[in-house]
């Protein structure tokens, strides 16, 4: 069926949709207003599990991968993956976005929490830029096939992510229509990638191997750091712990039937 599209109109849809995804996983908030602290623990809870197993099956395994998996291409790995970590923490400690933050927050609310907010959204933004450029790369190679592949599956995987933040702002008091604005709006760096990836394939897929790793780490900081320490701190955490499992084993599966 392939053989009767356009191969241009292939690869910009390639490029384009999977970052729309995310904003197409945040539409269930419009119909979720009145959702329980308890299933919106479950939720977050079922995304972090899908980001975790994303960020081993997606981006550092791909990472070795690209490397030729050998002990050079660990190393690389390696170093991306505790260099995202280390920008992540420089982010959670200088980034201006603590300044509206603290605008936000009113009558005493708790701006550690939007603090977290905030730190996971960039973080989804950050990880999805490579994605992106995985995507590209993919189409770049003159293997359509390989590009739909991994569009399809990083499209998949943006979807939860979209809930995610849209979730977690709604939980913060913020309108419906604001998380899902800010719910696409980290899904539309992904084109932007993508297209650069695909542009300048020889530029940058030498260090792609680094870049997913980088993104990894970015992921593996924050899954951490942040999202499962929230998703346990309402009294939940067992609700929330099978939920990150049920997130992990989806996107694993997902992962690999799409190869």
């Amino acid at each position: 069926m392939l053989d009767y599209i356009n191969p241009s109109i292939l690869i910009f849809l390639g490029c384009l949709i999977p970052g729309l995804m995310t904003g197409i996983g945040a539409l269930p908030i419009f119909f979720t207003r009145s959702v329980s602290q308890r299933l919106l623990d479950v939720l977050l809870g079922a995304a972090a599990g899908v980001m975790l197993a994303a960020t081993c099956f997606s981006l550092i395994m791909p990472s070795i991968d690209f490397g030729g998996a050998d002990l050079k291409a660990v190393l690389i790995t390696s170093a991306g993956i505790m260099s995202g970590g280390i920008f992540l923490d420089f982010i959670d400690k200088h980034s201006p976005h603590m300044h509206l933050i603290d605008k936000r927050v009113e009558g005493g609310g708790n701006t550690h929490s939007l603090k977290k907010i905030w730190l996971f959204i960039i973080a989804i933004t950050i990880h999805n830029f490579p994605e992106g450029m995985a995507t590209g790369v993919g189409f770049g190679t003159d293997n359509i096939e390989n590009g739909i592949t991994i569009a399809i599956g990083i499209g998949l995987q943006n979807m939860p992510e979209g809930l995610a933040v849209a979730l977690s702002l709604v939980r913060e008091k913020y309108s419906v229509k604001y998380a899902f604005i800010v719910a696409l709006a980290t899904g539309l760096v992904e084109p932007i990638g993508a297209f650069l990836g695909y542009g300048l394939v020889s530029v940058f897929e030498p260090l792609l191997g680094f870049i997913l790793a980088f993104a990894g780490g970015a992921m593996l900081f924050v899954i951490s750091d942040e999202i499962i320490p929230e998703t346990h701190s309402n009294g939940y955490e067992r609700e929330a712990t099978y939920g990150i499992m049920i997130g992990f084993i989806i996107m694993m599966i997902l992962d690999i039937l799409l190869g």
